[in-house]
């Protein structure tokens, strides 16, 4: 206050009134003058880039997820180019359309030729009402909230993405590229191929196991955007590219597939069986040919992707076929030759526990390949006297029998082989038919296909290669083959297991070629756990002389009981479309069969 008087006194009041708004203005200026330094030199990169950022905005451009194809190329499963129409309301609801005149053909808006009638969200919904196959108020209530991101529609075609790309619409509504997972035949290795979820990644099945092969990675574009949010043209900062995700191709050939689909099928509505499982595998390489179950379920739908293929998933006691893997460990062991020869009556009692053969019979002079022609509970009894525990379980073991294939399928069932250190009185000698462990259908294909090629187990698959985006294909790589048994005792295990295929000729026989194969029948719990449910198998060697084809056939609880009755004609019909199909030369005459009894 005392300096306020003295300014007064000095210049007078006008004076000290101009020298006070002075100094308010410098001290404004001086304030103004501390912020642009601090906007333009001290902070100058920070508030740029957050200037950029307010309108700057990325979109995710969708990788493809990659096909699955059949041996031959025929594609399974593929992603479609799919669009998801999107809504911005607020935009929709300052949307003005453009009438068209007969000098303002383009850029403007009608419908069929009159004017729109109104705007808004409601010019919006009439425009692309038809379009979308909605109603007008229906998507007009969509468009009138204040949401920027509306789906409208998913799935739309290109041809409807195009369609609504002339409707001048900006980005009221715009398409979003999207994809839907397509199978091209239906119940075809439904269970077996799977399908993917709404994130697009893979569930059950093929998809499930190969999802980190098909999955791509998506790429990116960073734009500049208006104020109402549109993309500016011209003015894309960034790009990354999509990578699309591989393709898997399969050893499964889809029209042998299909065949042994339909004869499986027609199998268990033949022999009025609950359910059948058919396996085909190629002798040499271990690769699957076909894989099938009888049930019908679409591949990609949800039922595919909770349900695992029966061929995969089901276990089962192998029964009779059980006797070929116990009897090789006695020939290789050396406890035994083919030509021994044996009194072989319908019932035995061994350690106060009874067993009997499948059908009444008087003492039988059989050999050892009688015995399995026959299949012969009494007689693998007999012949394993000096058949150790340790030793049946060894050979059932490197069979590969209680143990997962090596394929990597989902819910694929291992069965189960306990150690001979679990087994009771009983079990030791239920294990030499087949009864007291259980297996699936790929590992009794493959400790088959071990006597078919010469003693040796090959590593099973069902990838035959991976082809990524650039079109580089690798082929998958499969574990190491390895001995079982000599050569010489699969041939005389083959030999013995064509008798087999001869005693059944007449049900199972090909014209003009020879067949190997192994019968079996084995009880299993039925509904209310209990042993009241039949599991009949059938395993052959196609042809005998010559193996190529391993093929299995299950079928449970069918009219006829017997494999050799039920699933064994199935097998006869798949054999006949094998040999014609890859044009197998036809058999030279079998001139070194094994005496069955003496």
């Amino acid at each position: 206050m005392r300096l306020w008087k003295r300014l007064v006194n000095a210049i007078g009041e006008f004076g000290a009134r101009s020298v006070l708004v002075m100094l308010v203005f410098a001290m404004v200026a001086s304030t103004c003058i501390v912020r642009l330094v601090d906007v333009q030199l001290v902070n100058a990169k920070t508030y740029a880039q957050a200037a950029a950022d307010t309108r700057t905005a990325s979109m995710t451009i969708k990788a493809n997820r990659g096909k699955i194809e059949d041996t031959n190329g025929t594609v399974l499963a593929q992603s479609v180019e799919r669009y998801n129409i999107i809504g911005d309301a607020i935009l929709a609801q300052q949307f003005k359309p453009v009438n068209c005149t007969a000098k303002k053909t383009k850029n403007c808006h009608s419908i069929n030729g009159k004017p729109v009638g109104t705007t808004g969200a409601a010019a919006v919904a009439r425009l692309i009402s038809g379009l979308l196959g909605i109603d007008a108020k229906t998507l007009g209530a969509q468009l009138s909230t204040t949401s920027r991101y509306v789906v409208l529609k998913k799935n739309v075609s290109p041809e409807v993405k195009r369609k609504l790309d002339k409707l001048n619409l900006g980005w009221c509504v715009y398409a979003r590229l999207s994809s839907v997972r397509e199978y091209s035949n239906g119940t075809l290795m439904g269970s077996l191929l799977g399908g993917v979820n709404g994130q697009n990644t893979g569930v059950g099945g093929i998809e499930q196991m190969e999802n980190k092969v098909l999955t791509g990675t998506d790429g990116s574009v960073t734009y500049q955007v208006g104020g109402g949010g549109q993309m500016i043209p011209g003015t894309q900062i960034d790009k990354k590219d999509e990578v699309d995700g591989s393709d898997v191709k399969l050893t499964i050939d889809a029209d042998l597939d299909w065949y042994v689909k339909k004869a499986l099928t027609d199998g268990v509505n033949q022999f009025h069986a609950d359910w059948g499982i058919a396996v085909v595998q190629d002798v040499q390489t271990g690769a699957i040919l076909a894989l099938e179950d009888s049930d019908q379920i679409e591949a990609g739908s949800t039922e595919a992707m909770q349900r695992a293929s029966r061929a995969v998933a089901e276990t089962f006691e192998p029964g009779s076929v059980g006797k070929v893997f116990s009897m090789a460990g006695m020939l290789q062991l050396g406890l035994h030759k083919m030509t021994d020869q044996f009194s072989v009556p319908s019932t035995i009692t061994v350690d106060g526990q009874d067993y009997k053969d499948s059908h009444e019979h008087g003492t039988s002079n059989w050999t050892l390949a009688g015995i399995l022609q026959q299949s012969s509970n009494v007689g693998m009894i007999m012949a394993a006297d000096k058949y150790t525990n340790e030793e049946r379980y060894e050979f059932i073991k490197k069979f590969g029998i209680g143990q997962a294939s090596g394929m990597n399928l989902p819910a694929e069932s291992s069965g189960w082989l306990t150690p001979p250190s679990s087994w009771d009185g009983r079990t030791r000698n239920t294990v030499l038919f087949g009864q007291g462990y259980s297996t699936n259908a790929l590992q009794i294909t493959n400790a088959i296909a071990v006597i078919a090629n010469k003693g040796v187990k090959n590593q099973q698959y069902i990838i035959k290669s991976v082809t990524d985006a650039e079109g580089h294909t690798t082929t998958a790589k499969h574990g190491e083959a390895t001995r079982v048994v000599d050569e010489s005792v699969a041939a005389q295990m083959l030999n013995a297991m064509e008798s087999v295929g001869e005693y059944y000729k007449n049900e199972t026989g090909i014209p003009g070629y020879r067949i190997a194969a192994k019968t079996g029948t084995a009880q299993v719990p039925g509904a209310n756990g209990a042993l009241t449910s039949i599991v009949a198998d059938w395993v052959g060697v196609l042809p005998a002389d010559n193996p190529r084809f391993v093929v299995t056939v299950i079928l449970k609880d069918p009219e006829g009981t017997f494999g050799g009755m039920t699933a064994g004609p199935v097998f006869k019909t798949i054999g006949e479309f094998l040999m014609q199909k890859y044009q197998v030369p036809a058999s030279a005459p079998r001139t070194d069969a094994i005496p069955v009894t003496w």
